[in-house]
């Protein structure tokens, strides 16, 4: 939105843990403008996020995947919300609860900006108008470069793998017995837990891994964009994508399947250059620009950007 300067950004820091989310952007190279307090809740968030556009309200609201305080309290405040990562969908409300926060959040968005073809199809399928969905793909790309670029890939050293699950998820168990057999067997590997990691340390690991074991998609999109293969527990509910493009691969959400397939991958260069080289259908590297666009459009300042386009399919040619 700088480089392009249509519009004036204000970038917020807030959610739970705020000042984790302020060091990563100073990671990025930026500074947050805003700073909301911790929220424990939905609840809570919404009523610091409608005090905050009460005071300085805003021409419109970027929010991401399923930040549904702020395009909630925005909406009633009747400010345009462009949703970034719209569309993305796991097929569970019981076992994925941002799922849930994700669907409420599509009714109040103006602009659905889909990080991939299906998620576009999901938001027509569920009735949003055509005309106010925009496939731009997802910025995990840029993010990946920009890492790599302030924060080079860490020193040759141990091979290494990193598992992250969703806090809550069924999979956590069978993932961490499946890593604690494999650091067992292999005392050469690094095994890390992706999650729990600073952002910038996360990104120069995830560059360094040899497999990324997750059912988080944001960490599955972070290790597509950065070439590293991806196997997902279980039925790999938002990343068919990714799935079907073939740079993840799904695995039985038990530990010996797990562990097999990690260890069927270490020792296959073939096998994870295969995936790696398919690269990530979830950008182009182009999707911040074609947001920032997008989101001056909708207040009035210039044209609508063109639509990420289509991959091949694989074994397709044209």
């Amino acid at each position: 939105m700088r480089e392009q300067g249509r519009v004036a950004p204000v970038l917020l820091a807030a959610g739970s843990d705020p000042t984790a989310v302020a060091r990563t952007f100073i990671a990025c190279g930026l500074a947050a403008d805003v700073t909301l307090p911790a929220s424990a809740d939905v609840a809570a968030a919404m009523r610091r996020y409608d005090q905050l556009w009460a005071t300085r309200t805003p021409s419109a609201v970027v929010v991401r995947g399923d930040n549904l305080a702020a395009g909630l309290a925005a909406y009633w405040r009747r400010v345009p919300v462009m949703h970034m990562d719209a569309g993305r969908r796991s097929g569970s409300l019981v076992a994925d609860d941002a799922d849930g926060d994700r669907r409420l959040l599509t009714q109040a968005a103006t602009v659905h900006l889909a990080p991939a073809p299906l998620a576009a199809m999901n938001l027509l399928d569920e009735r949003v108008v055509a005309g106010d969905v925009l496939l731009t793909g997802g910025t995990a790309v840029e993010a990946a470069r920009l890492m790599a670029e302030r924060f080079p890939t860490r020193a040759k050293g141990n091979r290494v793998v990193v598992a992250g699950i969703k806090t809550g998820s069924e999979h956590d168990q069978p993932v961490r017995e499946a890593m604690l057999a494999l650091t067992a067997r292999r005392p050469e590997l690094d095994v890390f837990g992706g999650l729990a990691l600073p952002y910038p340390e996360r990104s120069r690991l995830i560059a360094a891994a040899e497999v990324v074991v997750t059912d988080d998609a944001d960490l599955a999109e972070e290790a597509l964009a950065a070439g590293t293969p991806v196997l997902v527990p279980g039925d790999g509910g938002g990343l068919t994508e990714a799935i079907h493009a073939g740079c993840a691969h799904p695995v039985d959400p038990e530990a010996g399947a797990i562990l097999a397939a990690v260890a069927d991958l270490l020792e296959s260069r073939v096998r994870r250059d295969s995936m790696s080289v398919i690269g990530s259908p979830y950008g182009d590297g182009l999707a911040a620009a074609r947001i920032a666009q997008a989101t001056a459009a909708l207040l009035g300042h210039g044209q609508f950007p063109e639509p990420m386009p289509a991959r091949p399919e694989a074994g397709v040619s044209h």
